[in-house]
């Protein structure tokens, strides 16, 4: 192939490429900042180990499981400080600092870590940390980052058409399955009995403090299950059953909306008795001769319901009573048999616990002959 004799490309990197490689390099070294990369090396979920160019899970296709170098690798990286701001633009409040775009130099970053930065591969910026955060540790909080997106950088194209920079897009990591092998390290390298990482960044225990105020605060509100609606009334009617509007006249001559003369519905799971206290019987099937008027409990329903004979059928009057929404008074509502449900079966040879699930129980064991 013809080349020109004046031309900045080549078709080799020569000697004019190295030389602009050394200066970008140079820019890296005086004004970037350093950055610790923990290296992403592969999966292990006890039975299976791959390595960081595998997917572990082929059918959600994810890394679960994922194993780091114990090694810490620095280097330097440049990207833009944002401020801490919220993105109103959309339906929604948003915070803009949760992603970070980087760039690196690419031959140093290759020498440094063996092999081109990847996404999985975590970056922690020391120079984010505070030392002066408002809490009981005497650590300084740090910032971690896991590389979601791996470019060459449009501003890394040297005139000689070759690229010497890598974009990284950068998320911060969370305490989940993926990074435990990170969070389980010392927050203090000189105390490494102490804290973890975890201990420090995870809202686990804030979010679950929180939960656990909602959850106290709505049994000090609804202390029983079902509701009472017993402040509301019905109307008075007349003898043809049509509503009728009357007022009453009292002593000092003030007028007053005549009183409701029908019962009206009180409520869900508020009461244990029949109204005015009339007899009832009781048992899992209604009777076969019931008079008109007559009040029927059955106890097969849960919780145990109350039914009233009119119109030549059984009309439901209330169930029993309310329940207790904590502690050991919680069988007569769906709580007690069916969100709390502690039996145990037994499928195909193996027994699990309601509350676990088929998934665990039937999980294939690993071979561990």
């Amino acid at each position: 192939m013809y080349m020109p004799r004046l031309s900045l490309y080549k078709p080799e990197k020569g000697k004019d490429y190295e030389f602009l490689d050394k200066q970008i390099l140079e820019m890296f070294t005086i004004g970037g900042t350093d950055i610790n990369i923990h290296k992403y090396i592969g999966t292990d979920d006890g039975v299976n180990e791959k390595d960081h160019t595998q997917i572990q899970d082929m059918m959600f296709l994810e890394n679960r499981d994922r194993k780091y170098d114990p090694d810490i690798y620095s280097m330097r990286g440049i990207y833009n400080v944002q401020d801490i701001d919220f993105d109103l633009s959309q339906f929604g409040l948003f915070l803009s600092n949760d992603t970070l775009f980087m760039t690196i130099h690419i031959n140093s970053s290759v020498r440094t870590l063996g092999r081109k930065i990847m996404p999985g591969d975590v970056v922690e910026l020391p120079h984010l940390k505070d030392e002066y955060a408002l809490n009981d540790y005497s650590v300084a909080l740090k910032r971690f980052y896991v590389v979601d997106d791996v470019n060459r950088a449009s501003e890394g194209f040297s005139p000689t058409w070759y690229p010497h920079l890598y974009r990284l897009k950068l998320k911060q990591i969370y305490d989940g399955q993926e990074f435990k092998d990170i969070l389980d390290l010392p927050a203090d390298e000189d105390a490494p009995g102490n804290d973890k990482l975890r201990d420090l960044l995870s809202t686990y225990e804030k979010e679950m403090q929180i939960n656990n105020a909602v959850v106290d605060e709505a049994v000090a509100e609804t202390q029983q299950s079902g509701y009472d609606v017993t402040h509301f009334f019905t109307l008075q009617t007349n003898e043809s059953g049509d509503t009728e509007l009357t007022e009453t006249e009292g002593p000092d001559n003030l007028k007053t909306m005549a009183p409701p003369d029908r019962q009206g519905y009180k409520g869900y799971l508020i009461g244990s008795t029949t109204p005015n206290g009339e007899p009832f019987g009781h048992g899992i099937s209604f009777p076969p001769s019931p008079q008109n008027g007559d009040y029927f409990l059955r106890t097969d329903f849960l919780p145990n319901r109350l039914f009233k004979y009119k119109n030549q059928r059984w009309n439901k009057v209330q169930d029993l009573r309310r329940a207790d929404m904590i502690g050991a008074d919680t069988a007569n509502n769906q709580k007690g048999d069916f969100i709390n449900n502690s039996s145990t079966s037994t499928v195909a040879g193996e027994t699990f616990d309601q509350r676990q699930g088929l998934s665990k129980a039937l999980r294939p064991k690993a071979d561990n002959s």
